[in-house]
């Protein structure tokens, strides 16, 4: 609205528009590419550290990349994760005390036994690096067959991937009994507690700082993580989707599972359901 060649003067002009004149003359920098792939990198590492010990904490997390050369502190590393959507697992102070927040709800799986497939599902959200940038990738696990029954991959942290895998998975596998998640934004967003009232699905949340709770899709990330993403460089989204889309075809087909006496969890899940009568998983459902 400013006009170099009006009568009134810049300075006039700004006045009455109740506007600084330097906002006039600010250009905003263009990204320093060093510098985003310089974070990027330090990322990618902070990432390996806490799949491999989620317990460690910012100021640990400092040291080791101080020791392998990179220049950060504390708050840097905090920044990262809190952008990157990981936290360090550890009991908070007042950790007994009732989380008074509406959009929390109950864990509804403690001291739980899941009897087949569809029971329950967990899912969660974790960040993949790439060669230049990196992703978010949503999972939804069964519980009793540890199948994989619906992924996404994002470029943003958002809902939306969340939403897309739940109906993926619905759509593909039917519905289960009960949806357990952390607490992250994306999990106690409206948008997601009205898709799962709406499949009929109960909603389950870890408890605060409870990173075990959902330790059936932690460990499966843990796996896809060390087995494939830090072993390899992805440079595309493409290519970083083809190569995840093998892994849980591999993953849930080939694969024997230890906990499942050495089947497939596509054995399992499969098998369940054509030894299970039907009305006797229907009632089951219910029970739960």
């Amino acid at each position: 609205m400013v006009e170099k060649n009006h009568n009134l003067s810049v300075r006039r002009q700004c006045e009455l528009l109740h506007i600084t004149r330097s906002t006039l003359y600010y250009e905003p920098k263009q990204p320093d590419e060093a510098a985003l792939l310089l974070k990027e990198e330090i990322m990618a590492r902070i990432d390996f550290w806490h799949t491999q010990f989620p317990c460690m904490g910012t100021r640990k997390l400092a040291v080791k990349l101080r020791q392998e050369g990179y220049h950060v502190g504390r708050k840097l590393v905090r920044s990262f994760m809190r952008e990157m959507g990981i936290h360090t697992v550890y009991p908070k102070a007042n950790l007994s005390e009732r989380n008074f927040l509406e959009s929390v709800v109950p864990y509804l799986l403690r001291n739980k036994v899941v009897y087949f497939p569809n029971q329950v599902w967990s899912i969660d959200i974790t960040y993949i690096k790439m060669r230049r940038g990196h992703m978010y990738l949503t999972a939804i696990i069964d519980w009793y067959s540890r199948k994989i029954v619906a992924w996404n991959l994002s470029d943003t942290l958002d809902t939306q991937s969340v939403i897309e895998a739940v109906k993926d998975a619905v759509e593909t596998h039917g519905t289960p009994a009960i949806l357990n998640s952390d607490q992250g934004c994306q999990f106690t967003s409206e948008a997601y507690k009205k898709l799962l009232k709406d499949f009929h699905i109960r909603q389950s949340m870890d408890g605060k700082s409870r990173w075990a709770d959902n330790i059936t899709i932690e460990r499966w990330f843990r796996s896809l993580k060390t087995e494939l993403i830090y072993i390899n460089e992805f440079s595309t989204p493409r290519s970083l989707r083809i190569a995840i889309r093998q892994y849980v075809q591999d993953y849930n087909t080939l694969r024997p599972h230890e906990a499942l006496d050495y089947a497939t969890p596509e054995e399992v899940y499969r098998g369940s359901f054509g030894a299970a009568n039907a009305a006797d998983l229907d009632s089951a459902a219910l029970a739960c």
